[in-house]
């Protein structure tokens, strides 16, 4: 972590004093010596974090404040220990319908969640077969509220707040360039079979993963850690298809675009792709969660350098070259 963009927000210059909205990160009451109670926390934005300190806490006067929550202070920064530490002299919860901007506290999708959302309904607005329009709009409406902030894993690639809508679209993106290219050479390829297993493909991550009000995910749900999001999305279009009353065989094929996207079994798949447009989808998947991967390794070394081995990218060293 780096450090906080709150330390440059200077309410007061004289002081080094600062003021704004934070994430507490942990937070936890102790004594000092003279046996005062104290709060003890870390607090982060997208930048870093910080310790800080509200000495002489009183809950009464002070307020309570849980892990993973928005709040708002007013700090004094104080050296301690060759870094940089914050006394919190004002402090106070986010109040209801107070906004802030989220992509200042925690990483966020580079496009907005809803921008993202409408984009890839709109691909499905474009859709011929009834079938795979009715369940595809479905499950996206169905799933919206949790969307608009969920991410794509607990880490590595897309782990922020919009990740699962941002990793969702640029795999469109990337699938409407190789369609182009295919589909004059296998004219049967169903543009609409691959959009909308790639809409589809991880929805269930919206069951498998605990995301709070941050868009972060803290650990697998119950479901998530004993049937997968492959499972939970499968079981997810069956319930869809039953109510839809969609097509078997429609069906059918987007629950094995879900069930053979990984690929392989050492990466939770019972089956590869067994037709063109589920090759695709697990092919675009991959790369797209690789590069996310590489690039985000790779933004913090300088040219010539090379990263530690990653374990997600088969322990590999990644080198960053100099060219564009």
């Amino acid at each position: 972590m780096g450090r906080m963009r709150l330390l440059d927000k200077v309410f007061n210059a004289s002081a080094s004093q600062v003021e704004g909205f934070c994430i507490v990160k942990s937070v936890g009451i102790k004594t000092n010596v003279k046996g005062a109670a104290y709060l003890d926390m870390v607090l982060a934005d997208a930048g870093g974090e910080c310790n800080a300190k509200l000495w002489d806490y009183a809950p009464e006067a002070h307020g309570s404040y849980e892990a993973n929550t928005v709040i708002k202070v007013r700090a004094t920064i104080n050296m301690w220990k060759d870094g940089e530490q914050l006394k919190i002299d004002r402090i106070r919860n986010l109040k209801p319908n107070e906004e802030v901007d989220m992509s200042e506290l925690v990483p966020c999708a580079p496009q907005s969640p809803q921008k993202m959302y409408d984009e890839i309904f709109a691909v499905t607005e474009g859709f011929n077969d009834p079938d795979l329009k009715l369940i595809t709009q479905y499950l996206l409406k169905e799933n919206k509220e949790a969307l608009m902030r969920w991410p794509a894993a607990l880490k590595l690639h897309h782990a922020m707040r919009g990740g699962l809508l941002y990793h969702t679209l640029t795999m469109l993106e990337s699938a409407k360039a190789i369609i182009g290219v295919y589909k004059r050479l296998y004219p049967t390829l169903s543009s609409e079979l691959v959009y909308a297993g790639i809409i589809l493909h991880d929805i269930a991550k919206t069951r498998e993963l605990v995301v709070g009000e941050l868009g972060l995910a803290s650990a697998y749900s119950t479901e998530g850690q004993l049937l997968g999001h492959l499972d939970l999305g499968m079981a997810m279009i069956e319930r869809a298809a039953a109510e839809l009353m969609i097509n078997d065989e429609t069906k059918m094929l987007l629950q094995h675009i879900v069930m053979s996207h990984h690929g392989v079994p050492e990466f939770g798949s019972p089956k590869p792709p067994m037709f063109p447009e589920a090759e695709i989808v697990s092919e675009v998947d991959l790369l797209d969660a690789r590069l996310f991967e590489m690039y985000d390794a790779l933004s913090g070394i300088v040219t010539g350098g090379f990263t530690e081995r990653l374990w997600a990218l088969d322990n590999r060293q990644l080198y960053k070259h100099g060219h564009e």
